[in-house]
């Protein structure tokens, strides 16, 4: 289940972002200091949207910085953020970006079921009127675990 892999300190809110390489820097750092990445997987998430581009930018307003696990993933984990201020990542489709859940995985299979999840909750607008709300990460882990209640 998602809530498995989101832990608080992996939940930003109202993140001040210039342009979306800083937003994706501030988005996995967490994952970083928690020992679940390396440096190295932060940045093949920038060179690979630099040279392939916004590959991560999945729905309206919604990215998901990821990079392959060999690439320096030490764990697996999902983190949420809102920026305070939607970003342009260069996606024609799905621009601007308001919504950051980095992913990093060191296995191609257990995230897969978190991944489900957190797909059901994308296609939920419900979610992101709850995560917008949201003042606390307490208050984004509760509307989660609410949500993976009813799927």
């Amino acid at each position: 289940m998602l809530s498995t892999l989101v832990q608080e300190p992996f939940v930003q809110l109202d993140v001040n972002a210039a342009d979306w390489e800083q937003a994706v820097r501030l988005a996995t750092q967490p994952f970083v200091d928690a020992g679940l990445a390396t440096q190295d997987y932060v940045e093949d998430i920038i060179s690979g949207a630099k040279e392939h581009g916004p590959y991560f930018v999945l729905a309206p307003r919604v990215a998901m910085p990821h990079a392959r696990p060999d690439q320096g993933a030490l764990g697996n984990a999902i983190g949420v953020v809102r920026l305070s201020e939607p970003v342009e990542f260069g996606s024609e489709a799905n621009d601007p970006v308001s919504y950051l859940f980095p992913l990093v995985a060191n296995d191609d299979g257990g995230h897969l079921e978190a991944l489900m999840s957190l797909a059901e909750l994308l296609s939920d607008e419900s979610f992101f009127e709850g995560l917008d709300d949201a003042k606390t990460a307490g208050e984004v882990l509760d509307l989660i675990r609410e949500k993976e209640g009813g799927l």
